[in-house]
């Protein structure tokens, strides 16, 4: 049997070096041949050697010169061609021949790769959710055209995408993303204005990435996850609901006409839905701890408080106004959570930055990805206007425009 070919574009991250444990438990159904990160050339040298992949890349045009000259010290016998800077990460998946590319690069920097593969052939196991809510009508429009698939990694649109092989989409109420509430779901909104970055970046249930965490922890990861589920399943906003589920066990919910809830139930462990990506529709034995009921207990659940947290109301309101406003969302919240991560604005700060931005933002409607890429940059230049509104960040932000760049 052929290998499938795949490609894991972020792959030092934590869905990254997770997709790698589920090529380890599948070695004689798939074949890495591509790997990409953005500046942490040790760890995707060492990639390499166990992996041996037809290409690698980092955006990090420095760290990548690094990577080239150590992986020459090597001498392999096939030597990877190495990539370089932003667009070495496209040409990557441009010039590698595979079936799936894993996007699990952070923030809008993945969305020209994960354009790239749709492009070029490949399905799209997508874990960058920055991509859809920037560009959903582009990307799912792409799809189509190119008779490929986007593929849900999240753990809450895998859910939904196991969820609704239950019925017809016509026959969809609606979905239920359910949401852990994150580390501050019993704060006070006084609480919550002296949090610290160290109790921010302490989920309770999932072990992530710095910037995802936060997102977790002001539920604008839920909130960026109203927006994709909307064009991953071709959804009306009112068809959207978010729910608090603190033990993380029911990972999302349809709902059907007649009544039904279909849901998917499992261990918190982000390979479950990696592998069901990089093998629907068939499922594969997976070594993870199994689920059991009786020891879980309880399931509880209760609405969001959209007070002291947001996010979640400003979805909506995103997808209310639609056209280019989904990007000013993501590229403020991004260059605010950044600021954050530095110390240099407060926990409840950065929602408030995020939604002032859009405030100011004039919409653009049926934007194409130029017009869509202008938003974003304009959206992250904005948010750091505002921060120089903060005592904190202001002689900092002044001094240098470009403090809170990746």
């Amino acid at each position: 049997m052929l290998r499938k070919r795949v490609l894991v574009l972020g792959s030092t991250g934590s869905i990254g070096k997770s997709t790698l444990e589920v090529a380890d438990n599948l070695r004689d159904e798939i074949l890495v041949v591509g790997l990409a990160a953005h500046s942490q050339w040790e760890k995707l040298l060492s990639q390499t050697l166990q992996y041996a992949p037809v290409g690698v890349a980092l955006s990090d045009p420095a760290a990548a010169q690094r990577l080239e000259a150590e992986i020459s010290r090597q001498k392999l016998p096939r030597p990877p061609k190495v990539y370089r800077g932003p667009q070495g990460l496209v040409d990557l998946v441009r010039a590698t021949e595979g079936e799936v590319v894993v996007a699990a690069i952070s923030g809008a920097a993945g969305l020209p790769a994960s354009i790239a593969a749709l492009e070029t052939g490949k399905d799209l196991a997508l874990a960058n959710k920055e991509s859809l809510v920037l560009a959903g009508s582009l990307l799912t429009r792409l799809a189509r055209d190119k008779g490929r698939q986007v593929l849900p990694v999240d753990s809450e649109h895998s859910a939904i995408f196991q969820s609704l092989l239950a019925g017809r989409p016509e026959e969809v109420e609606s979905v239920i993303l359910t949401a852990s509430g994150g580390p501050f779901r019993q704060k006070s909104l006084e609480e919550m204005r002296q949090v610290t970055k160290a109790e921010a970046l302490q989920h309770p249930t999932w072990v992530m990435g710095a910037k995802i965490t936060i997102d977790s922890a002001t539920l604008m990861n839920k909130a960026l996850e109203v927006i994709e589920a909307r064009w991953l399943f071709d959804l009306a906003p009112e068809q959207i609901r978010v729910v608090v589920h603190p033990q993380s066990i029911i990972h999302s919910l349809v709902q059907f006409h007649d009544g039904s809830i279909i849901c998917q139930l499992g261990p918190p462990d982000m390979k479950i839905p990696i592998q069901y990506a990089l093998t629907f529709p068939r499922r594969r034995a997976l070594p993870v701890k199994r689920l059991r009921l009786e020891e879980v207990g309880h399931l509880n659940f209760e609405a969001p408080d959209t007070e002291r947290f947001p996010a979640i109301r400003l979805a909506y309101e995103v997808l209310r106004l639609g056209g280019t406003a989904a990007a000013v969302f993501n590229s403020a919240n991004e260059v605010a959570v950044t600021a954050f991560l530095r110390d240099e604005i407060k926990f409840v700060e950065i929602l408030e930055c995020v939604e002032q931005t859009i405030r100011d933002h004039e919409i653009i409607a049926d934007p194409s990805l130029d017009t869509l890429m202008a938003a974003d940059a304009w959206g992250r230049k904005q948010a750091t206007a505002h921060l120089t509104r903060y005592p904190s960040t202001r002689h900092r932000v002044v001094k240098d425009q470009s403090v809170l760049k990746e």
